[in-house]
């Protein structure tokens, strides 16, 4: 198999990484995702990571809690879900490294643009974690941001369902499914693939996204070397 791309940014629910349980973070889960992972390495492609934390925290807890505390205590989710991640490429013989937004030196080393480029460029895994540092806005802004910073051919967005979908399938059997798409018609549409900042930073960049569910069979490898699953948002 012949990689498409040279260099990707794999955008990681916190949900995918959970599994069946939607909670807390899936051994089994995790492992599977380090090994497909490998497999895009030893394709030679550079591999940065945004993983979200909605597996942990989602929303506000109470009425009590402001929108910048609960924001904060989910860029602290992202980074639990890095570090495992982290420990899970190390454990099948993958370089790996978390670089946080939010300065965290015992645990992560800080996000420096250079640093990341020349982590990656030397084969290393690179994981993004703690959001964009900043409240009031998403991992998808996040995802966005790094594709755009470390110059990434692809997005590629692995989530628990396995495509786009004109209504949420798991509640809608006639939801229909969208092979391929223009951000123009995700955002016209409001069909929630990102949120609108994060549309926006692709469209205005030219980069492509291409979804599909982590839990198909060697996904991330067969979307890497062209094969149409999912859902290509160009």
């Amino acid at each position: 198999m012949e990689a498409k791309y040279k260099r990707v940014l794999l955008k990681v629910s916190g949900e995918a990484l959970a599994g069946e349980a939607k909670t807390g973070i899936n051994p089994e889960m995790t492992r599977k995702t380090a090994l497909e992972i490998k497999e895009l390495r030893d394709l030679g492609v550079e591999v940065g990571i945004v993983c979200g934390g909605g597996n942990f925290w989602r929303g506000r807890s109470s009425e009590d809690m402001n929108r910048e505390t609960a924001d904060y205590i989910g860029m602290l989710a992202t980074v639990m879900n890095a570090l495992a991640l982290q420990d899970a490429l190390i454990a099948v013989g993958v370089p790996a490294r978390v670089q946080s937004s939010i300065e965290m030196h015992r645990v992560a080393e800080p996000y420096i643009w250079r640093r990341a480029m020349k982590e990656l460029g030397r084969g290393d895994v690179v994981i993004f974690a703690g959001g964009t540092g900043e409240p009031h806005f998403s991992t998808d802004t996040a995802a966005a941001l790094r594709a755009v910073n470390i110059q990434a051919d692809v997005i590629l967005l692995a989530k628990n369902v396995d495509a786009v979908y004109s209504d949420d399938p798991a509640k809608n059997p006639d939801a229909v499914k969208y092979d391929e798409l223009t951000m123009k018609e995700v955002i016209d549409r409001n069909l929630q693939v990102m949120d609108l900042t994060a549309a926006t930073i692709c469209m205005d960049n030219n980069m492509t996204i291409q979804v599909f569910g982590l839990k198909e069979e060697n996904s991330m490898v067969r979307a890497v070397c062209g094969e149409r699953l999912g859902t290509l948002i160009k």
